[in-house]
């Protein structure tokens, strides 16, 4: 029986695998660019640079070509996801910042219920029983993980992650199955996003369609980039409830 492979295809498979990595180290630092675009500025970016040549490096190991995706595709959602997992360790996700961000959502869900629609500000500090200056000062606590939270991710059929970015951002040369289930997640975040208070929609779609920074935004909409970061906030409790709702 003849055999299949051999020493010969090691070595070009092995040459492919270090193409690929090398090839897209452009798209490691990009990535690690716009995501710390969005972060506190203390955070070290030569780790996150680190677990984001892992997430490359992964891919390359994974990659089957056979299943129609593009490498580029694969390799950024697993170099995001190596990203999230580095952010995930640090302090910046302590147990404080999970407790008030679910005080938040738990108290936006009940006035949500109770008043039929999006509740304000001004509506969510009297309901926690704070000033509306503290309200915003929590939302600016929970800013990161509200961005965190919204690039959770689960798997496909074909192995390949997906997630609630993947569709605002509209990725291209998505699989089969995630074409299908960003159509089923589209249609539902179309309508949350088109439910959400006027200026909470234009910056969240600027935030992720257009890709500008929080000061670009701020610019445009003649506010400060910390009144930014809030309305995104906001916006991102409303958004990942309707998204939980969705996928149960």
């Amino acid at each position: 029986m003849a055999k299949t492979g051999g020493p010969g295809t090691d070595l070009c498979q092995t040459a492919d695998r270090e193409q690929l990595i090398v090839e897209h180290i452009p798209l490691v630092r990009y990535l690690v660019g716009r995501i710390s675009a969005k972060l506190p500025p203390h955070l070290d970016l030569q780790d996150l640079t680190s677990s984001a040549m892992i997430g490359l490096i992964n891919a390359a190991d994974r990659f089957d070509s056979s299943r129609g995706v593009l490498f580029k595709t694969f390799a950024e959602q697993h170099i995001r996801g190596t990203i999230l997992d580095e952010l995930r360790s640090y302090d910046v996700l302590s147990r404080s910042m999970r407790d008030k961000y679910k005080r938040v959502e738990r108290e936006l869900r009940q006035l949500e219920h109770l008043l039929g629609r999006n509740p304000t500000s001004e509506e969510m500090a009297d309901a926690l029983q704070i000033s509306l200056d503290d309200y915003f000062e929590l939302l600016d606590d929970v800013h990161v993980f509200t961005f965190i939270s919204l690039d959770d991710s689960w798997d496909g059929d074909d192995g390949s992650p997906l997630c609630l970015a993947d569709v605002l951002c509209e990725a291209e040369a998505k699989s089969p199955q995630q074409q299908v289930m960003s159509m089923q997640l589209a249609e539902a975040l179309g309508q949350a996003i088109d439910s959400l208070p006027e200026k909470e929609r234009l910056a969240v779609t600027l935030y992720y369609n257009e890709d500008f920074n929080l000061k670009e935004i701020g610019e445009a909409l003649g506010l400060t980039e910390s009144r930014i970061s809030q309305i995104i906030s906001q916006a991102m409790v409303r958004l990942r409830l309707r998204l939980r709702l969705h996928r149960n």
